[in-house]
């Protein structure tokens, strides 16, 4: 997602170029990822142990914007993560205002936080490398041009979650897919809708909460992660499976799938439905031998 550049004064675009050469020691997180690949290796591990440099980058600026009081969410691949789409990521987005973004540069240039060039409204942690990147209130995702989604002020859809300040799950799905749809060099923001979609089990109609600009694609998406017509199964063990349990789960709407189930020690349920599927944990019927 992206935006348009928010202009900064003179007095701290010269702030920026004066600190940048002060510390030609951060290494930026994502090259040393690059030259390094066991570290690399290393490093994802403990990024899912939520232990990574990017996890502390995430707390560190969320604890120092919380300080100086201003309004913040967390977005793109960190608030993925907390919405039930664990995937890697390189840096920290944040949305702030304009005033909020002027605020963090005056406050934190120098002071923990250089910006990766002269003039950039992102900044890196110099103790950990990891980028920051700031997505300005008001300006638009993916190709920067107006339309219907605009990126909100962020006091508006943050929810605390572990005392920092997330993007509300239907306000990141519209800013992701306002992304895709209007920038071809942004269609990764629709394959994490999907996989979202998959990961946290999202239902169809949450389309139905979503801005009307992105609704049919969030369909779309949701229809090609669960296509009509696919069926998931699971084999229950006939011994641990008494009749008025499976009274319970053909009341639900799960069928006995007769030619699995016949002459083995398992009676096979069936699906289409998949909300059922999840429930009770019922793989795709591809996933199963012939």
């Amino acid at each position: 997602m992206s935006t348009a550049l928010t202009p900064l004064s003179l007095a701290t675009v010269q702030h920026s170029a004066t600190v940048a050469l002060e510390n030609p020691e951060c290494v930026p997180y994502e090259q040393r990822l690059n030259q390094n690949s066991r570290w690399a290796l290393s490093e994802g591990s403990v990024f899912f142990e939520d232990k990574g440099a990017v996890q502390q980058a995430m707390r560190r600026i969320a604890k120092r914007l919380d300080e100086l009081g201003i309004p913040y969410a967390i977005v793109g691949g960190m608030a993925l993560f907390q919405h039930g789409f664990r995937r890697f990521t390189e840096d920290v987005d944040i949305l702030v205002t304009r005033e909020g973004l002027m605020t963090i540069h005056e406050k934190l240039e120098g002071r923990g936080y250089l910006p990766p060039f002269t003039g950039s409204k992102h900044l890196r942690d110099t103790e950990l490398g990891v980028k920051v990147e700031f997505l300005v209130s008001g300006g638009y995702p993916g190709d920067g041009k107006p339309k219907p989604v605009a990126f909100p002020d962020p006091a508006s859809v943050a929810d605390e979650i572990d005392g920092r300040k997330y993007i509300r799950l239907t306000s990141l799905i519209e800013l992701k897919l306002a992304s895709g749809m209007s920038s071809e060099q942004r269609g990764k923001d629709l394959i994490d809708i999907q996989q979202l979609i998959k990961a946290a089990h999202l239902p169809l109609d949450l389309a139905d909460q979503l801005h009307p600009y992105v609704q049919e694609k969030y369909r779309t998406l949701w229809s090609l992660e669960w296509p009509a017509g696919r069926r998931y199964l699971r084999a229950w063990p006939r011994e641990s499976l008494s009749p008025a349990t499976l009274d319970g789960l053909l009341a639900e709407g799960l069928v006995v799938d007769a030619t699995r189930s016949a002459d083995v020690p398992f009676v096979f349920l069936a699906t289409t439905d998949p909300q059922l599927a999840f429930r009770y944990d019922m793989p795709d019927e591809s996933e199963y031998r012939e």
